[in-house]
C-alpha cells in the first residue's frame, strides 16, 4: 500500500507536468515566432554536408528547452510552498525538494538551462563563432563550471566521496571524487548537446534515459528523486509532442545543456555511474563519432564519417531524417532496458 501511494504521487506529478507544458507550448511557439527567435544554421566552410542538409531549417524557433525546465522549477517551488502551508496533506507527498536528493539536480537543471539560453540568444542574434553562438571550447568551459559547482555541493556540503563498483563494493575516492564528478557531468552535457541535431532525436533519447533512471531511483527507495525525474519526463514528453518531425521548434542549448547536466548528476546520485554509458549509449556513440572525426582530420588529414555527429552521416548516406531518429530511439530503448537489468542484478 505504501508503494501504491508513492507510485500515485509519481504519476500525479508526471501528468501535471505534461499537461502544464503541453498546454502552454502553442502560445510559447507563437511568442518565439512573433519575436523572430529562430535558429541560425552555421554556414561554415568545414561543415558543407551539415549546411546542405539543414539550411532549410534556418529560422525555426529555438529555445524550446525552456518548456522542459521552467515548468519543473515552477512545480518544485509550488509544491514546496503548498506543503509548507498544508502540512500532512497530499502536497507534502508531492513535494520533492530535499537537500540531500534534489537540491543539486534541480539547481543544475536551472543553472545549465539559463547558461544554455544565453548561448541560444547569441545564436538568434548571430553573435559569436560564425554567427552561431559560443564555440565548443567555451561551451565545455561552461559545462565544467556548472560541474565544479555540483562537485563542491556533493563533496563539501554532503560529504560524498565514494562510489560503488560491482564486484568490488564501495570504493573511497577522497578528493578524486571531484574530477570524476566533473568528467561525468561534462561528458554527458557535451554528448546530449551533440545528439540534439534531428527533429525529436535528443528528446526521445532523453526520454528513455530519464525513464530508466526514474525506475532505478524508485527501486532504491529515493522517492523525492523519482518524483523530480517524473516532472522532467512529463515536460520532456510535452516537448517531444511538438518537436517530432517536422519540428515546430527546437530544443536549443537551454534544453540539451540542462538535460545533459542533470542526467549525469542523477547517475551519480543513484551511484550507478557504471551503467550510464549503457543507458545513454546513443550519447556515447554521438560524441564518440565527433571525437574520432576530429582526431582523424588532425592526424590523418581526412574524415572517417561524411559528417558528424554520426546522425548526420546517415543523413548524408540518404537515410530520411525520420528513419535515423526512430532507429536511434529503438537503440536507446533497448540500451535503457539492458541498463535496468544490469542495475537490478548488481544492486
Amino acid at each position: 500500500m505504501v508503494y501504491s501511494r508513492e507510485i500515485i504521487g509519481v504519476l500525479i506529478v508526471f501528468i501535471i507536468a505534461f499537461i502544464a507544458a503541453w498546454a502552454v507550448t502553442p502560445a510559447f511557439i507563437r511568442f518565439l515566432i512573433r519575436h523572430k527567435m529562430g535558429k541560425s544554421i552555421r554556414a561554415e566552410g568545414n561543415t558543407p554536408v551539415f549546411t546542405a542538409l539543414h539550411q532549410k531549417k534556418s529560422g525555426t524557433p529555438t529555445m524550446g528547452g525552456l518548456i522542459i525546465w521552467v515548468p519543473v522549477l515552477a512545480l518544485a517551488l509550488g509544491f514546496a510552498f503548498l506543503a509548507n502551508i498544508f502540512p500532512d496533506s497530499i502536497f507534502d507527498r508531492l513535494n520533492f525538494l530535499t537537500k540531500s536528493h534534489t537540491y543539486l539536480p534541480l539547481g543544475a537543471l536551472v543553472i545549465a538551462g539559463i547558461v544554455g539560453a544565453f548561448d541560444d540568444w547569441l545564436n538568434i542574434k548571430r553573435i559569436g563563432l560564425n554567427g552561431g553562438g559560443l564555440s565548443v571550447k567555451i561551451r565545455l568551459l561552461l559545462y565544467s563550471l556548472v560541474a565544479i559547482g555540483g562537485a563542491w555541493w556533493l563533496y563539501v556540503v554532503l560529504n560524498w566521496s565514494s562510489i560503488t563498483i560491482p564486484g568490488i563494493g564501495e570504493v573511497f575516492l577522497g578528493i578524486w571524487y571531484v574530477p570524476l564528478f566533473i568528467l561525468v557531468v561534462v561528458a554527458t552535457s557535451f554528448s546530449l548537446n551533440e545528439t540534439d541535431g534531428l527533429d525529436g532525436l535528443a528528446g526521445g533519447v532523453a526520454l528513455t534515459s530519464f525513464s530508466a533512471y526514474a525506475m532505478i531511483a524508485f527501486m532504491q527507495g529515493n522517492i523525492e528523486l523519482t518524483i523530480f525525474i517524473a516532472a522532467i519526463l512529463g515536460t520532456l514528453l510535452a516537448f517531444v509532442w511538438y518537436n517530432i518531425y517536422p519540428a515546430m521548434f527546437f530544443m536549443g542549448d537551454t534544453g540539451s545543456m540542462a538535460l545533459g547536466t542533470t542526467l549525469g548528476i542523477i547517475a551519480i546520485l543513484t551511484d550507478t555511474v557504471y551503467i550510464l554509458p549503457i543507458i545513454a549509449i546513443i550519447l556515447v556513440i554521438e560524441s564518440g563519432s565527433v571525437i574520432i572525426q576530429m582526431i582523424s582530420r588532425k592526424y590523418r588529414g581526412k574524415k572517417i564519417f561524411l559528417s558528424t555527429p554520426i546522425h548526420h552521416h546517415f543523413e548524408a548516406l540518404g537515410w530520411p531524417e525520420t528513419k535515423v531518429t526512430m532507429r536511434f530511439w529503438i537503440i536507446s530503448g533497448m540500451a535503457a532496458a539492458v541498463g535496468l537489468i544490469v542495475a537490478t542484478v548488481t544492486k
